[in-house]
């Protein structure tokens, strides 16, 4: 294409002529930062062998020294960077203006020293992961160091979250396949080896059911070590020769539960209601069976051992046989470091919903004793959900969300694992300080992970859309910083895994 009969320049001409300038100008961005504060920076780099990600760690020179950076977040910007003469076509020596918009990378983060001097267009560069590793090993440091992997964007450098930081509630997120339980397993082993904090699982899938036991693969000195570590392990189950007998007294639970389990409505039917108060207060029964003699003679009560009978309830595996010992009694001894609690080997949801709020009730009655203890509470949108489906689920609820509000100040400290966070009460969500935030596959739940957990960069919790298996963002108590982590090894065996896939 040409003019009336000049030579003027073509169209693809002067389209190359702008394609060359604006390359030339993105590849000449400076990658510079500036901090008002000395804390945080925003910072510019050009797109072109951009190696800057969020979550990556960054130096930036400012001329006074070299600082290490944390780059929360990086997004494509748009700047009109020059108003350029180029000749027009139609009309000899005539000339027109354009302006040149150029692509580049902007974005922002936190400086991890405790400099808090400001500067201007200091030159930024990725950290090399021995820099990010000295950090960690002075002054980023954590207190009472727990080993659980590496650093996802530093390469190979080890990274220790602070068991400090268990004194505050904590929420471990992932999806089915993300890593989640496992990653648990990791966390949960460098409490027991590098702690003395008393640890109790609520474990619905049968997954820590092996914790005393080492993997083949270990070597002999760490299998020994963990076998020393978890003497005090007591596993509490259905099934299997070396688990205590998982069971609980009828006269153990409080009259709340006792009505929950029988689903009575306290106004609804109050008659029957009244009567189990009766018979379940001052000395219990220690069964249904005794509840049924207790009652003989009582309308009321030949319809609660009706009821009882007509739920199931009396035909519950968990009920303490005879002179047997209970979870409960357990509970209360003081030679235990940690009980593992297989709520998967029990016969159905509701033995699980009253064992987990029978345990969760009487360390909330045994609060006044102050004595430190982590509540790990897995798939915990089965014992305390958004909307509890009956009764007992919704004591349990009641009951987490107390512990979730108050048991901090006497030691009860709380660990939730799930797949979704909006699965879980949101007063329980709310209340945790601490996130470990593993692969989620929808922007959704991203959002609404970061509307809950704000303490953690919002454009961090969307990088876990994209996480790899056993890849989670760290942050809260537990971290120096919002760090992206790759989880290692586990010691001990895992319990329920994956159907293998070998009939494809």
């Amino acid at each position: 294409m040409t003019g009336d009969g000049g030579d003027f320049p073509l169209v693809d001409e002067r389209l190359r002529l702008i394609r060359g300038l604006r390359e030339r100008l993105e590849r000449a961005v400076l990658p510079l930062a500036t901090s008002l504060d000395g804390r945080r920076f925003t910072v510019q780099a050009s797109l072109h062998d951009l190696r800057l990600r969020p979550g990556g760690y960054v130096v930036l020179d400012t001329g006074a020294g070299r600082r290490l950076g944390l780059l929360e977040s990086l997004e494509l910007a748009r700047e009109t960077a020059v108003d350029l003469a180029l000749p027009a076509e139609g009309a000899q020596g005539a000339s027109g203006s354009s302006r040149i918009a150029i692509r580049l990378a902007r974005g922002e983060g936190r400086l991890l020293d405790a400099d808090r001097a400001s500067f201007h267009d200091a030159r930024v560069e990725h950290a090399d992961p021995q820099a990010v590793a000295a950090w960690l090993a002075g002054a980023g440091a954590p207190r009472s160091p727990l080993p659980v992997g590496t650093l996802s964007r530093a390469p190979d450098v080890p990274y220790a979250i602070d068991a400090r930081g268990f004194d505050r509630h904590t929420f471990f997120c992932g999806q089915s396949g993300s890593g989640k339980t496992y990653s648990l397993g990791v966390v949960l082993e460098q409490i027991l080896l590098r702690t003395r904090l008393r640890v109790i699982v609520l474990d619905p899938n049968s997954d820590f059911i092996h914790l005393r036991e080492p993997r083949p693969e270990v070597d002999a000195q760490t299998a020994a070590r963990w076998r020393e570590a978890t003497a005090g392990v007591t596993v509490h189950g259905q099934a299997g020769a070396a688990h205590a007998r998982l069971a609980l007294r009828f006269a153990e639970l409080d009259p709340s539960a006792h009505a929950a389990l029988l689903r009575l409505d306290p106004i609804g039917e109050r008659e029957e209601y009244a009567e189990l108060v009766d018979l379940v207060t001052g000395e219990r029964p220690d069964s249904i069976a005794a509840l049924d003699e207790r009652a003989a003679g009582s309308a009321d009560g030949h319809r609660l051992a009706v009821r009882a009978r007509n739920l199931g309830v009396d035909g519950f595996s968990v009920w303490a046989a005879d002179g047997g010992g209970s979870l409960l009694e357990r509970l209360e001894d003081d030679d235990w470091r940690c009980l593992v609690v297989d709520l998967g080997s029990l016969g159905g949801a509701t033995e699980q919903a009253l064992v987990s709020q029978a345990l969760l009730g009487r360390l909330w009655a045994r609060r006044e004793r102050r004595e430190p203890v982590l509540v790990v509470v897995d798939e915990a949108h089965n014992v305390c959900p958004a909307q509890p489906r009956d009764e007992l689920t919704a004591l349990a609820t009641e009951t987490a969300v107390r512990i979730a509000a108050e048991g901090r100040k006497f030691g009860l400290y709380l660990l939730v694992a799930t797949q979704r966070p909006q699965k879980v009460h949101r007063e329980v969500v709310s209340q945790c300080d601490n996130l470990v935030l593993m692969r989620l596959n929808s922007s959704a739940d991203a959002d609404h992970a970061a509307d809950a957990f704000s303490f953690v960069p919002r454009s961090l919790v969307h990088e876990a859309t994209g996480f790899t298996l056993g890849e989670a963002l760290v942050g809260g108590r537990i971290a120096q910083h919002p760090a992206i982590v790759r989880f290692g090894a586990r010691v001990a065996r895992e319990g329920g895994a994956d159907v293998p896939a070998d009939w494809a």
